[in-house]
């Protein structure tokens, strides 16, 4: 009789032991919605990238610290495929059956316009690291935050710098893609170039992904003192290989998203010299922060050392969309599984964050045309110059002096 007591004991005993671990701890599952596949594949891996660096550096942690408790972090990927339909329906599948606490972003503004509606509908917040179209603002989503501010927002800043140069230029051409982010970057480029007294002689919305040689040959018989191009990063270099196979240089060459990243260099190599572009953080700005990384140059060693490359202000800005919302459900206090007042708990903490990071300030505008939007960074200009990536404006943040008036191709 004993020995049977034993028995069922040590059964019972067994048996408990093996629910616990078979019982998965608690984790915050984040949905990740961005293009892992087709023609946005490159900035969708950038994002991917930032995501990961943040995710693994909380899990190295522990996890994210609640009432005394940590609980780790798990990200589900939906791919978009680079296309805004596939974006939805990825959003739809993390919600309705990954039962998500929180979404990080696309890459890209028209995926991200097709994957807000759907976490609206489910009550999910999102924060993207990598959406700079205006309209995604404009719309309001309750849900839908984002650490890079609008394009309109960000895009002057080196066409102002441009335009104190000597001689100043006088006419320009400006062109985007046909896409939201492209078209906004564009608008923002004409728009500056009237502001600023330069002749905009030809303004154009080209189809994405066509041939820009025979366009730019064209171009070139105009004489424009300032191409102006609105795109994404293939697109980017494929402009700069048909003015080089042309031989048109003009006095500056600008662009917005793509001068940051390292596969524009690389790609390009010494053609990529004295291009201009914009953005809100490098690796040699100086920030200071409170949440995993202590400032920008750590930030940029931690993606060296994982990734064997220099991160661009994209990356960081994915990285910092994990840290707002691990600071805001810290602030909150919720543990997970989030339920829907939880959630909606969190957009009201998120409206009213205010932190500082390795990334620049995290803060949320809550009215007007960047709704959601951080606007507390500050819009820097860049140029390209001896294969690095360097900020010429404005003049507190100035490493180098412009090189104007662009060189001729070798």
């Amino acid at each position: 009789m004993k020995r049977m007591t034993w028995i069922t004991l040590f059964l019972a005993l067994s048996l408990v032991t093996a629910g616990a671990v078979g019982a998965e701890a608690p984790v915050f599952k984040i949905g990740v919605i961005t293009s892992l596949s087709g023609g946005l594949a490159t900035g969708g891996n950038v994002t991917k990238q930032g995501y990961e660096m943040w995710a693994k550096r909380v899990n190295d942690a522990g996890g994210i610290e609640i009432n005394g408790k940590q609980y780790p972090v798990k990200l589900i990927y939906g791919d978009a495929q680079s296309e805004p339909s596939q974006a939805a329906s990825a959003a739809e599948r993390l919600a309705a059956q990954e039962k998500i606490d929180f979404a990080l972003g696309p890459y890209s503004s028209g995926v991200t316009l097709a994957a807000a509606p759907v976490l609206e509908k489910y009550k999910i917040p999102m924060v993207t690291g990598s959406a700079e179209s205006p309209l995604i603002w404009r719309e309001k989503f309750k849900f839908t935050f984002g650490t890079i501010p609008p394009v309109n927002f960000t895009g002057s800043s080196a066409l102002n710098v441009i335009a104190t140069l000597d001689p100043p230029p006088k006419r320009a051409v400006v062109i985007g893609s046909n896409d939201a982010f492209s078209k906004a970057t564009a608008e923002t480029f004409r728009d500056t170039c009237e502001k600023l007294k330069i002749k905009v002689m030809k303004y154009d919305i080209v189809p994405s992904g066509q041939d820009l040689t025979p366009y730019m040959s064209a171009v070139r018989a105009m004489r424009p003192d300032v191409i102006a191009f609105g795109g994404h990063d293939e697109e980017l270099i494929r402009l700069v290989k048909a003015l080089r196979q042309i031989h048109y240089a003009p006095k500056a060459l600008l662009m917005h998203y793509g001068v940051t990243e390292p596969a524009f260099i690389e790609a390009l190599g010494k053609d990529a010299e004295q291009v201009y572009g914009a953005s809100v953080w490098t690796p040699t700005l100086k920030t200071k922060g409170g949440l995993i990384w202590p400032d920008a140059q750590s930030y940029a060693a931690d993606i060296k050392a994982a990734f064997g490359i220099v991160p661009d202000y994209t990356m960081a800005a994915c990285s910092a969309a994990g840290l707002a919302f691990q600071a805001a459900v810290m602030q909150l206090g919720a543990a997970p599984p989030l339920d829907e007042a939880q959630k909606l708990a969190l957009v009201d903490v998120l409206e009213k964050l205010d932190i500082h990071t390795f990334y620049g300030p995290i803060k949320f505008s809550h009215e007007g045309e960047f709704y959601h939007a951080n606007t507390g960074l500050t819009p820097l200009a860049l140029q390209i110059q001896g294969g690095k990536t360097v900020i010429i404006g404005p003049a507190d943040y100035q490493e180098a002096p412009a090189q104007y008036p662009m060189k001729a191709w070798e």
